[in-house]
């Protein structure tokens, strides 16, 4: 148990005195007016961005700098028309990006919405109310029952009830009395104290899992993808538009063309229609799964859930119900269990807040029992006693006293019985919180019997696990709970393996290695998460407290329960608003699912990028002249680019197991791809030049063309890992490719922004594309085998 855990486990009786500087009356309103200068109010600070900002960034990124570059060179050229198209697909794609992009700050506005609103404090020797923002170090506060903890502070009398469970993940609340500590956010479940505050905002407990908040960040796979992406094909292209650049120089071609010819292949380079088809998938993935219960709040947390190979899990109220229950009653000889929860419920507060005596009395009303002696008076619970007790009157007119509570202060008031004290043991050793019952005579009473509560697992925990387990996902218990509470859940929702020793979380930790974090405060958790990160995992966290908040913050896809704090939700990227977990198996197949589409659009828009450019390289030699022009390129990005983001609607085969992005192997796969489509048009633009005669502006419509036609045989080669007939296409891409073929012909055949061809030259380049997409499909899957694109 941690030391924050055994201190509030503890409740000494006698009372404490103030600290230094603090007298009885509490402080001076002008020392209090002097500490809130110093230390600031009582609350989070506001670090939310500025909307512009916000806007203004989404033009601050790889892509949107390309496009803003190819801006430029079409005005200094005064093709302000190709400039305005280009400058319209650059907005297309920021305000995409910024409508759907998370609200990262929720977070910290829920933070500070858990604070208690107003606190009662002791000021110039009196009570008043006054806004928790007030409070200072030293005040002197008054704790109630329902009421909220508004900031650290030291009990000096009284006692309560605490529930710490969104703080400290402890399934269990504690009793508190003089001199123990508690924090901002706990809430009095029961009694009432007097305690001085010992810390503030930001230097609460409370405060620094804020910052933990604020601070954590992990940069999604989804941005990494991009921004590998665009280095490898700027590298890549910028090195063939340079070789090209001096070709067309030491060839004396006119300055014009040469610019002409750049700005064609810094367009032909560019994926620009990338990150918005990224952030398409991911919308309409966020949208399948909100129809399954499972909220999104940030989409690169759709892509995430198809590449988590680890799922860290906390314990109570994710994977139990956070409802106390009675898991055992074990009767002493001559007693039944019905009747040692009957009498256990006479000695419970009916229709309090206190958890242990709901469940008693709701375990009691399913086992009735028609001899029970009736109630006369009832004592509540008393923490310095650690029992309650009743006294009731049997069917003879005799009086009984029953007595419930902790084992070692019932022992005390019944007759010794060293069979009980072994019972008591090995319940307590299994975890389980346990509660003596005593009753008999005032004088003479005896034990009968013991009731072993717990916080049950939740029905759907263990199919969760399994199912995770055949999709390889490793799961891990990760617990704010007692080592021994958090191995008994574990083995009942199959979760087999070592739990971790107490102590500082080792620095070399893999998930493999224990099956159960116990005794973890949120900093841990926090930690545990960068930890298997560093070692190259994709980390799933769920959780439903303030205490999980920085590690579903930090994780790449945080999953907050349905049940969960409203810190919880903002931070997570995952919302369960139905009861259950079913809602994670579900969020990681549609996630497998929209990966499989992004992957298909990334396959197609890396090949074609690079076949472009290679095309206007190899044109440039063969014919002497740019085989594209600049307009031809925005048409391409228009026809081929956008139009192909129907592609995020396809059908797919999602993957078995968890997927990565393995831009190594995405680009191998795409470069040799790429090949056999470059193989094509080229050999389309040799029949036009050797065969056809055709003039200049002739092959360059009949480049553009077999680009088009030959990108839409490559998609239908490629979307599915086997042969094309295994999967019916969607209604959406058969539109989107009727769409762009009628498009790139209807312009070619009429001679539109282009020079015109004969509808006999384009049937023969249709059938080609045709011929060509068969034969790719066959070349395709040893290659996706060879490179384990699945």
């Amino acid at each position: 148990m941690s030391a924050d855990k055994a201190a509030l486990a503890t409740a000494p009786s006698a009372p404490a005195k103030p600290g230094p500087g603090t007298s009885s009356n509490g402080l001076t309103s002008d020392e209090a007016k002097s500490r809130l200068q110093k230390d600031g109010p009582n609350a989070m600070p506001d670090t939310s961005a500025h909307p512009l900002r916000n806007a203004l960034s989404k033009f601050w990124a790889p892509v949107p700098w390309l496009l803003e570059a190819a801006i430029a060179l079409q005005l200094m050229l005064h093709k302000d028309l190709e400039a305005a198209v280009i400058a319209g697909l650059l907005v297309f794609n920021a305000a995409l990006a910024y409508f759907q992009e998370s609200r990262a700050q929720a977070t910290l506005t829920a933070l500070k919405s858990r604070l208690a609103l107003n606190a009662s404090v002791r000021r110039d020797g009196a009570w008043k109310t006054v806004p928790a923002a007030e409070l200072v170090r030293g005040d002197l506060v008054k704790l109630s029952l329902g009421g909220v903890v508004a900031a650290d502070v030291h009990l000096i009398d009284g006692s309560v009830l605490l529930d710490q469970s969104m703080l400290t993940g402890e399934s269990l609340p504690k009793e508190a009395g003089a001199g123990v500590d508690t924090y901002a956010g706990a809430l009095v479940r029961r009694g009432e104290a007097t305690a001085e505050v010992t810390a503030t905002g930001v230097h609460t407990k409370f405060g620094r899992t804020a910052e933990l908040v604020r601070t954590a960040h992990v940069v999604s796979s989804q941005q990494k993808a991009v921004l590998k992406i665009v280095r490898n094909l700027a590298i890549f292209n910028g090195v063939v538009i340079l070789l090209i650049g001096a070709y067309a120089y030491f060839h004396s071609l006119p300055w014009s063309e040469i610019v002409s010819l750049l700005l064609t292949s810094v367009l032909a380079a560019i994926p620009v229609a990338l990150p918005a088809t990224f952030t398409l998938a991911t919308a309409l993935g966020a949208r399948a799964l909100a129809k399954l219960g499972v909220l999104p709040t940030r989409l690169s947390a759709v892509d995430e859930a198809a590449t988590i190979d680890v799922l860290c899990s906390d314990k109570t109220g994710t994977l139990t119900r956070n409802e106390l229950s009675v898991t055992s009653i074990r009767p002493m000889p001559g007693f039944d269990e019905a009747h040692v929860l009957g009498l256990a419920a006479l000695a419970s507060s009916d229709g309090g807040q206190d958890s242990v005596d709901v469940a008693i009395r709701s375990a009691s009303s399913k086992k009735p029992v028609a001899d029970l002696p009736k109630l006369t008076k009832f004592v509540p619970f008393d923490p310095a006693k650690k029992t309650s007790e009743a006294t009731a009157t049997d069917a003879k007119g005799g009086e009984q006293r029953i007595v419930k509570g902790a084992f070692s202060a019932v022992t005390g008031l019944a007759a010794p019985s060293p069979a009980a004290s072994g019972i008591a043991d090995e319940l307590e050793k299994q975890g389980f919180r346990v509660l003596a019952v005593a009753a008999g005579a005032p004088t003479s009473m005896q034990i009968v019997g013991f009731i072993a509560l717990s916080d049950p697992p939740r029905a759907e925990s263990t199919s969760l696990i399994s199912e995770l387990k055949t999709l390889g996902v490793r799961t891990v218990m990760v617990t704010g709970d007692a080592p021994a509470t958090a191995a008994i859940v574990a083995h009942a929702v199959g979760l087999e393996g070592a739990v971790c020793p107490p102590g500082p979380i080792p620095k070399d930790v893999k998930p493999q290695d224990f099956a159960v974090f116990a005794s973890i405060l949120p900093e841990g958790k926090y930690d545990l998460v960068k930890a298997f990160q560093k070692d190259g995992h994709t980390v799933g966290m769920c959780g439903d407290g303030a205490n999980d908040a920085p590690a579903l913050r930090q994780a790449q896809i945080g999953i907050a329960v349905s049940t969960a704090t409203d810190v919880a939700k903002s931070a997570a990227g995952v919302v369960l608003t139905e009861a259950g977990l079913g809602g994670i198996v579900a969020a990681v197949k549609e996630g497998r699912i929209t990966f499989q589409r992004i992957l298909t659009y990334t396959l197609n828009s890396v090949l074609k990028k690079i076949v472009q450019v290679l095309l206007l390289a190899i044109g440039l030699v063969m014919t002497g002249h740019a085989v594209l022009t600049p307009m031809l390129m925005v048409i391409v990005m228009i026809t081929g680019d956008f139009l192909a983001m129907s592609l995020t609607t396809d059908r797919v085969r999602p993957s078995t197991m968890p997927n990565s992005w393995q831009i190594g192997r995405i680009t191998s796969a795409s470069a040799i791809v790429g090949g056999c489509f470059l193989a094509f048009c080229v050999a389309v633009l040799a029949v036009g030049k050797f065969e056809l005669r055709l003039g200049i502006a002739a092959l360059q419509t009949l480049s553009v063309v077999a680009i088009v036609y030959g990108c839409q045989a490559t998609i239908y080669a490629i979307r599915e890992r086997r042969h094309l007939w295994g999967l019916r296409p969607t209604i959406w891409l058969v539109s989107s490719s009727a769409a762009d073929i009628l498009i790139i012909s209807t312009l070619a055949l009429r001679g539109i922004a282009m020079a015109p061809l004969p509808i006999s030259v384009l049937a023969c380049e249709f059938a080609a594309a045709v011929v060509f997409g068969l034969i790719l499909d066959g070349l395709k899957i040893p290659i996706f085998a060879r490179l384990k694109i699945a």
